[in-house]
């Protein structure tokens, strides 16, 4: 029996436009696909995303919450059901290079004193056009990090009071007993929109307050 190496969690809300291509770039990776396993959590989405995940029912683990939980209760689910040694998330909205899973998962196997790897990423618009590359460190985002699932469940997963800015929370948290290191490449394609969770500016004021009280 091959062993799987690497889980892939994908939270979903309302994501008819994009979720069908972000699990077409997981699914066309050079590590082979017995080598890993894709999570996807549909936080209870009231457009068609239901749907064309089913279309998916053969290559993913979809989970169907009942009710509407939130993004860190969604990948709190998902991780506790992994079973595999490593784990990467990736957003709905998008997409990855085909070398994603290979190179982050050959990275940290070849170095074991590092406990996570963030490979760089380029901006995208709606229409996948490149608007800049970003460095990993200096721009963190939340997705594409290959983490040592032992570390995380460790720190205690994602603190669940944190709708937005769940992502900064688990990384403080995170690095005070684990390092983060980088993979100088642009694997992962973080796609900007009108809908982008980041450009509620009311709601990110509320938790950048939740932070800095957190933290101070």
């Amino acid at each position: 029996m091959i062993s799987k190496l690497v889980t892939v969690v994908i939270p979903v809300f309302n994501q008819q436009k994009y979720i069908a291509r972000c699990i077409r770039s997981i699914l066309n990776q050079t590590l082979d696909k017995s080598h890993y396993d894709i999570i996807v959590v549909n936080d209870a989405s009231t457009d068609k995303t239901k749907e064309i995940l089913e279309l998916y029912n053969d290559d993913i683990t979809l989970i169907n919450n009942n009710k509407n939980l939130g993004l860190p209760s969604s990948l709190n689910i998902a991780i506790k059901k992994i079973k595999t040694s490593y784990f990467v998330r990736v957003d709905s909205d998008d997409y990855v290079n085909e070398n994603f899973l290979k190179f982050l998962y050959i990275f940290l196997e070849e170095n074991k004193n590092f406990d996570a790897v963030a490979c760089d990423y380029l901006l995208v618009d709606e229409n996948e056009n490149v608007i800049k590359r970003k460095n990993s460190l200096r721009s963190p985002i939340a997705c594409g990090i290959l983490f040592r699932l032992k570390n995380i469940i460790e720190i205690g997963l994602y603190d669940e009071n944190f709708l937005i800015n769940e992502d900064v929370d688990l990384r403080k948290r995170f690095l005070k007993k684990f390092n983060i290191k980088r993979l100088e490449l642009p694997l992962y394609r973080y796609r900007r929109h009108l809908n982008n969770m980041t450009n509620d500016k009311t709601k990110m004021k509320i938790f950048n307050k939740k932070i800095n009280d957190k933290y101070k």
